[in-house]
């Protein structure tokens, strides 16, 4: 089971770099700035923890945008391990419906969060938001559960 986890986790390492090189290219394509949402979510939570971030205002909005990409990382290493042990434990879709199904549970993890915590409503989002959000996604899916297929043991 360990073992498992810790291949998905790696998947989920290398999901999380395709994740963010497509949204990458896609800002500087368009030239778009990068989402605050993540920043957001932070701080809400933060908030409601009763221990908000501190800090001059530039001393804040750099700890958040740390804390905010730290977050994303932790939520698709998270996904590929939980991926990782549902393999372990011998869920083997084919690799278009593990990639969707990997790349959608990253998506609903973080969408989630901000939805849950009114930082964000993608019920608001436009067209070009939800492609957007959903191409990284889809890229994050096929990495991580290519990743973990060929790291099968022999």
């Amino acid at each position: 089971m360990l073992s498992g986890i810790l291949r998905g986790a790696a998947a989920g390492a290398a999901g999380t770099t395709a994740l963010d090189a497509v949204t990458y290219a896609d800002m500087a394509g368009r030239a778009r700035p990068a989402s605050e949402t993540p920043q957001r979510t932070i701080a809400t939570i933060a908030r409601r923890i009763g221990r908000p971030v501190e800090g001059d205002s530039d001393t804040r909005a750099n700890r958040l945008t740390g804390l905010g990409a730290l977050s994303g990382i932790a939520t698709g290493v998270g996904v590929g391990a939980a991926f990782g042990a549902l393999r372990g434990i011998g869920l083997r879709p084919p690799i278009w419906a593990g990639s969707l199904l990997v790349g959608a549970a990253a998506m609903i993890a973080a969408n989630g969060a901000m939805a849950g915590l009114r930082v964000s409503d993608p019920r608001t989002w436009s067209t070009a938001d939800w492609i957007a959000d959903i191409v990284p996604h889809i890229a994050y899916g096929f990495t991580t559960y290519a990743a973990l297929a060929t790291m099968d043991p022999k």
